[in-house]
Order: structure tokens, then sequence, then C-alpha cells
């Protein structure tokens, strides 16, 4: 069925808005009333991933099609499942905790009828993350994405986003089962050459319940989503950096010897600038392999 905008014109294409759920119960059917209300000819498609509460039953007694895992998979799992599942040629992805306004859809989905492959939901600096540790390590992921793919990026974190599901099924493969598969799926279509817009939006508390996330379990989480994302997408544009420091303080662990500390003995190279010189070659060498690994993962959706 066609879904219509803002000005009462049908989109060009049909929408499937896909929610994972993990024990919502007590608000989804609130969340999906105010979503039918901004799309009242979407699909409505929840992934109940194997709650121990009555998530499932409270989506589909608001009218959502509800697909429910066995057992707990995680959400970019419950995510890959929806956009499988999905029967709209576009998916728009959202939480179902009640963060994510649907009064956003029309800007996020006219985005797509301009062009674009995909439109993140960017919540303004104050809104994202509800603490200032999560908001800085937010700030520091997209300043690290912006330099891995070579143009800004905003909000990695974002589930609230709208993508051509032809496109993203391209690339669902690379998402992973837990979490950052914004992070990868924004990333992903920004190096395989796909446009990708931001739309600014205010972030909105939980609607009821109680968060799973930790700061300490956040820290270590942010450390492997950094390591995800540079092998992933661009890891000669940290190897290589690296191999030119090591590479320079060998160099000048190497003149200081000659010069300063041990001039009788010549052009002689003290152990410390040796192994930086090594190691320098070694990282370097790494990088080019990862960098040919990391390019044949974008291949195939050129085959």
């Amino acid at each position: 069925m066609q879904v219509l905008n803002s000005t009462g014109q049908a989109y060009p294409f049909t929408v499937t808005v896909v929610m994972p759920a993990y024990n919502e119960a007590h608000g989804i059917a609130a969340v999906i009333e105010r979503v039918r209300a901004a799309l009242p000819d979407a699909e409505i498609l929840v992934v109940d991933d194997a709650s121990t509460d009555a998530t499932g039953a409270a989506a589909a007694a608001a009218g959502a099609r509800v697909e429910r895992h066995p057992a707990n998979r995680g959400n970019g799992a419950a995510v890959k499942t929806g956009i499988r599942r999905a029967t709209g040629d576009v998916v728009l992805l959202m939480d179902a905790d009640g963060q994510m306004d649907p009064r956003y859809i029309p800007a996020i989905l006219d985005g797509i009828a301009d062009g674009y492959d995909m439109v993140v939901g960017a919540r303004t600096r104050d809104t994202q993350g509800d603490s200032l540790p999560r908001r800085l390590g937010n700030r520091a992921l997209d300043a690290l994405g912006g330099y891995l793919v070579e143009t800004e990026v905003r909000d990695l974190t974002s589930g609230y986003r709208a993508m051509r599901r032809e496109i993203i099924m391209e690339y669902i493969h690379l998402l992973p089962n837990r979490y950052s598969y914004p992070t990868t799926s924004t990333l992903a279509l920004l190096k395989g050459g796909h446009g990708v817009g931001f739309v600014t939006i205010e972030g909105k508390r939980r609607g009821g319940g109680q968060s799973g996330q930790k700061l300490m379990r956040n820290g270590i989480r942010f450390g492997l989503i950094i390591l995800r994302i540079i092998s992933l997408f661009a890891p000669l544009r940290v190897y290589f950096p690296v191999a030119v420091l090591m590479f320079s303080l060998g160099l000048l662990s190497w003149l200081l010897n000659v010069f300063l500390l041990e001039p009788a003995r010549g052009l002689y190279i003290p152990n410390s600038a040796l192994l930086l010189f090594v190691g320098s070659i070694i990282i370097f060498l790494f990088g080019l392999l990862a960098e040919q690994l990391a390019a044949l993962r974008f291949q195939r959706h050129e085959r």
C-alpha cells in the first residue's frame, strides 16, 4: 500500500516500519499507535527478540505484524530479521521504547523520496545520549567515522533511520547481531558510495521500563565498536599513521644516537631504533593486507 507524505501525496515507494523489541510490553502499544497515526497505510513489523513479558501479544493487539525469535539473539539480529521479512520498498527502523518521536517520520521519508539511499534521524548534541560519558563517546565515534570514510557523519549510534531495502540487503551480512548495527550500516553505505542524508531530531527519554546500558559495559562495547569499524571500513587510515609515527620515532632515536649519545660509533643503529623501524614496516604491511580484505567485503554488492 502506498504511503502519503505530509502534503497528502503518495510516496513513490511502500514502507515497512521495523521495531526490534525486548521486554517492551509496558509501552509498545502506545508507540505503535503513534506510528500508525503518522503512517496509516504502512506495514508495522515488530520483531520480538524472545521477550519474557507480553511484548509480542501487546504489539499484535495494537495492530502490528509480529515476528518472534525463539531465543534472544540481540538487537542487531532482530533488525536483520525485520529487514529480511519486510515487504516494503523502504524500511524505517525505530526502537520500541518510545525514545523516537514519530513526528520526524515525514522528514526522514522525504529524504528517501529526494533520492537518498539512507536517511538518519540525527539527534542534537544535547540529546545524543542520557549521560555526559555517552554523549562524549558518541561524539568521538562520529569523529572517527568521519575520518574513516572521509566525509561528515552525524549520530552514528542513532537507530532511527530509513533505507531502501534493496540497498541494505547488499550489506546485511556486515551487520552485527548485537550492537553497533547503526554505525555499521551508515559507514557501509557511505563506503559503498551510496547517498546518506541526515535529519536533525531531538531524542526523548524512554517511555518506561529500564535500560540495560551500563557505564563499564558501554565503555568496553565502545572500544569494540571502534576496532570493528576500523577493520571493516578503512584499516589503512589507522595503520598508516601508526607506522609513520613509529618510523619517525625510530629515526629520531637513530639521529640522537649519531649526533648526541654515541657520535663515536658513526652511523650505528641502536636496538631501539631498529625495533621501531622493523615494527613500522610490519604494521604498514599489515595495514595493506587489512585494506585489501576490507575492499573484498565491498565487492559483493558490485557483482
